[in-house]
């Protein structure tokens, strides 16, 4: 079992702030879009630097970047496309759906490496998984279909479950499916489930105040890009509450968070760099095949554990990719 304490994510974090890239003529410039912040997106960038080296490109001698983080204003995003297209950049990394969505709406000529977390078929953004036909392909991350899995875990956890809420940040196409799916194996495991919604701060305050009033016994927290930008006060929040929560990604364990379980993110970084090199090379996006998450992490903060006055059992230790004690 793989085991790090906080300060090893500290020094992680520590290792890339945001580049500015100053492009000397003839070095293409590769474009990233996303609508988190730069410390949200750290554990997608570096192994992403890292496939783009092994690829023969270093940023600052034959490549440079140039980062557009909307930090959770997804209004910002179609100005924000606009600017990397207007560069122009050689390639467009697009960091989530909407990302994505925007970055084919703004230009059908250059190409567009995507992560999403939905099926991009159905996003319109391929034609199909093995031949995009566009200017698009990426990496199709299994993210909206865990939240299942996530209320499973936490079960496992909570010594007495009881009625257990799913909270869902501003509307997404991918917000219903997680709510059937979420409301599917609520009733499957016969556990009474409370679904709230939040698009603001505000809402985000009066969802736990209506958790805490519920007597909530847990929450899963549903995919999010507003989430991941206010990680700290959604964990401040449960602890506030003492209110056991699994979340979509290992930042907010890092952050003080119980546990969560989601692909691994240095998969998604490395497969990223390693498409965006190809291209820069010459290939095709049409001709890449859109690649599905193989491997999956669950995370768990064994001190929050123990403030909450719960016991992990010894088979979901045993599970963990990581540990935070």
């Amino acid at each position: 079992m793989r085991r790090r304490d906080l300060l090893a994510g500290a020094a992680a974090a520590a290792v890339l702030a945001p580049l500015a890239a100053a492009a000397q003529p003839g070095v293409p410039i590769v474009g990233y879009l996303s609508n988190r912040s730069p410390e949200v997106e750290t554990s997608l960038r570096e192994p992403l630097l890292e496939a783009l080296e092994k690829a023969g490109f270093v940023v600052g001698r034959n490549v440079a970047i140039e980062y557009r983080f909307a930090a959770g204003q997804i209004d910002r995003v179609p100005s924000l496309a606009a600017e990397l297209v207007g560069i122009p950049v050689a390639v467009l990394i697009a960091s989530g759906l909407g990302e994505a969505v925007t970055a084919k709406k703004a230009t059908a000529t250059i190409p567009i490496v995507f992560r999403v977390g939905s099926d991009p078929v159905q996003a319109g953004l391929v034609a199909s998984l093995g031949r995009p036909a566009g200017n698009a392909t990426g990496m199709h991350v299994f993210v909206t279909e865990l939240i299942s899995k996530r209320l499973e875990l936490l079960r496992e956890i909570l010594p007495q479950p009881g009625l257990i809420a799913a909270l869902f940040g501003p509307t997404l196409t991918s917000n219903q499916q997680q709510i059937s799916d979420v409301e599917t194996a609520a009733r499957a495991l016969g556990n009474p489930l409370l679904v709230l919604h939040a698009r603001n701060d505000d809402e985000v305050e009066t969802a736990f105040a209506t958790m805490a009033e519920r007597q909530a016994s847990g929450l899963v927290f549903g995919a999010s890009t507003y989430f991941q930008v206010i990680a700290d006060k959604l964990v401040a929040l449960a602890s506030h509450y003492r209110i056991p929560a699994v979340y979509e990604w290992p930042d907010f364990v890092a952050a003080g968070g119980l546990m969560s379980y989601s692909t691994n993110r240095r998969e998604i970084g490395q497969r990223l760099g390693d498409y965006v090199g190809r291209i820069l090379k010459g290939a095709s996006p049409a001709d890449l095949p859109v690649v599905q998450s193989s491997r999956f992490q669950l995370t768990i903060n064994l001190k929050t554990a123990r403030a909450l006055g719960l016991t992990v059992p010894h088979a979901l230790l045993q599970r963990a990719d990581e540990v935070i004690e």
